[in-house]
């Protein structure tokens, strides 16, 4: 695994809506949710797209895709085939989302790093994306690019008013509180609020995901705010 450059967050949120822009310009502009993944990675940055069993490919479990930049293929784990699996959908998009990721943020580098010339065809991928909790910087820097491509902060704030009526927040602390008791959660596994999951169903995302966003755009806070110094 490379060690890559920082990248800070405004400039890999800004690398995902232009590339949604530059879609949008040549295939029609996306304005509702969802985000075409799969159109962005194999039209418009031409690479292609398919499944395999990963863990037996490269022996060890918990590999979820591969991309090999030279021969501007992706691989993603048979897994998360969601015409097979189909509650595996959100994960999927997600999956294809941080291979384009990596395809727009580090393809050079990758190249670069490369011992083999760009011509020379090799079997062994420039990059292999596992499921592990813990990520070094290349993964990390993929997956936030992917929150920020199926999620524009845009299009959220817009389907968030739409769906509730109103742009304020949702304080989900009492919410949370149920469902960690009745679901017999542990104290760091924050379960996901009902407004996350309808969030969720129209961006074909996992409701963990889009929970995610919308904490971190304040549209969900997790404990109620202190009261105003002014009232």
């Amino acid at each position: 695994m490379i060690d890559v450059k920082f990248i800070p967050e405004a400039h890999l949120e800004r690398a995902a809506i232009e590339l949604l822009a530059v879609y949008g310009r040549k295939y029609g502009e996306v304005a509702v949710p969802p985000i075409p993944a799969e159109e962005i990675l194999e039209c418009h940055l031409e690479l292609s797209l398919g499944f395999d069993d990963l863990t037996t490919r490269f022996g060890e479990p918990g590999i979820l895709g591969a991309t090999w930049i030279e021969d501007k293929n992706v691989l993603i784990d048979q897994s998360l085939d969601p015409t097979e699996n189909p509650r595996m959908e959100g994960r999927y998009r997600f999956t294809v989302a941080h291979e384009a990721g990596h395809w727009v943020l580090h393809r050079h580098q990758l190249m670069a790093a490369r011992s083999a010339p760009l011509l020379n065809k090799t079997p062994e991928p420039s990059i292999i994306c596992r499921a592990t909790a813990k990520k070094p910087p290349i993964e990390s820097q993929a997956d936030r690019f992917a929150g920020y491509l199926l999620m524009p902060e845009e299009m959220v704030r817009r389907h968030w008013t739409d769906t509730n009526g109103s742009p304020a927040p949702y304080v989900a602390q009492e919410e949370i509180s149920q469902l960690t008791a009745q679901l017999n959660l542990a104290k760091d596994d924050q379960p996901t609020v009902e407004r996350s999951k309808r969030m969720a169903g129209a961006f074909h995302v996992s409701g963990q995901a889009m929970q995610i966003r919308l904490i971190n755009l304040g549209l969900i806070l997790t404990k109620k705010p202190p009261p105003s110094l002014f009232g």
